[in-house]
């Protein structure tokens, strides 16, 4: 599989990225034994860039691949990892973390930490559960409500600790692209991680793509499916788009899309994974696998071209995102 830069550092990235929140039990429990051959699929499939984070499944996620790719020589990967969200005692466990999306005991909860201290633990944290010396890129999650003090505190640490080479990499995940713009313009960050919005579905973040072009910055190009409406052959009512119910408009458009991709020779989910490879600032398109054929069949797809025809029919001249179809950034 092809790998791609990662801004200006010595990391590489496979053009397809594991997701690895679906075995941290993301809504429904898998086994330990169906985790490791996803990743061992996964791996086999030429996979080799590996993203998680404390959040999915309270550290299942992290303990999980760090297992699975214990035996793998840690050269030959690159793993991903996110701070801002620490893992502490629950004092009122309720027996599950399903409220927050995932099927494990609650004996933990988050504790949101975007300072400097909470950026070392969290780091810690992680090289300890993934059982890894060093962190390929270091990603501040999601942090919505914190974007001034992680471009005044958050970052400038993990700057630091980049230097001090517990982690290559460094680059902000988020939703939202506008605040990622912003800190993009005002830290020196190799990457950012941006989740649904530059999708075959929704490219509202085409901004923030071009001034990450501009700076030297890679783009991860996160839920490719738009949390599934586009997974399918035929989009159907019952799917989701960014894990709500989906819209008329969205659903409309979706199978408009799908209806160009099967004219075209293809599938609809074959031409979401390649679509945002189209742009060179985009290093790798993370997707979310929760079973050895998902990830067999998301490399196949990753590694087959789509047929050229099909993307002058998907020319952004027709609109593919408004109000309709991406949320509102955080305040």
């Amino acid at each position: 599989m092809n790998r791609r830069r990662i801004g200006r550092t010595g990391v590489h990235v496979s053009e397809l990225g594991f997701g690895s929140a679906p075995i941290g039990n993301l809504f429904t429990a898998v086994d330990d034994e169906r985790a490791q051959a996803t990743v061992d699929a996964a791996w086999q499939a030429g996979i080799r860039y590996f993203d998680t984070a404390p959040h999915y499944g309270l550290g299942l996620a992290e303990r999980r691949l760090g297992r699975a790719l214990a035996s793998r020589p840690r050269a030959e990967y690159v793993i991903s990892t996110k701070v801002g969200r620490l893992l502490v005692p629950n004092d009122d466990p309720r027996g599950t973390d399903l409220a927050s999306g995932f099927a494990v005991p609650d004996t933990l909860r988050r504790e949101l930490d975007y300072s400097p201290a909470g950026v070392r633990r969290g780091i810690e944290d992680s090289l300890n559960r993934l059982g890894v010396d060093h962190i390929d890129i270091a990603l501040v999650h999601d942090p919505d409500l914190h974007v001034e003090q992680v471009i005044a505190e958050t970052v400038p640490e993990l700057l630091r600790m980049r230097e001090e080479g517990l982690v290559a990499a460094v680059g902000v995940g988020m939703n939202h692209w506008q605040p990622l713009t912003r800190i993009v313009d005002r830290c020196d960050v190799d990457a950012v991680m941006l989740a649904g919005r530059w999708t075959l579905l929704d490219r509202s973040g085409e901004p923030l793509l071009r001034r990450c072009a501009e700076r030297g910055v890679s783009v991860l190009a996160a839920a490719p499916f738009n949390s599934g409406i586009l997974a399918r052959g035929e989009p159907g009512p019952d799917d989701t788009f960014d894990y709500a119910p989906v819209t008329e408009p969205v659903l409309h458009r979706a199978r408009e899309l799908a209806a160009l991709c099967r004219a075209a020779g293809t599938e609809l989910a074959h031409a979401a994974l390649r679509f945002p490879l189209r742009r060179p600032e985009v290093a790798s398109v993370v997707a979310g696998m929760a079973s050895a054929d998902q990830a067999r069949l998301a490399a196949r797809r990753i590694d087959e071209p789509v047929p050229d025809a099909l993307w002058p029919r998907l020319h952004p001249a027709a609109p593919l995102s408004d109000g309709a179809f991406s949320r509102p950034p955080s305040p």
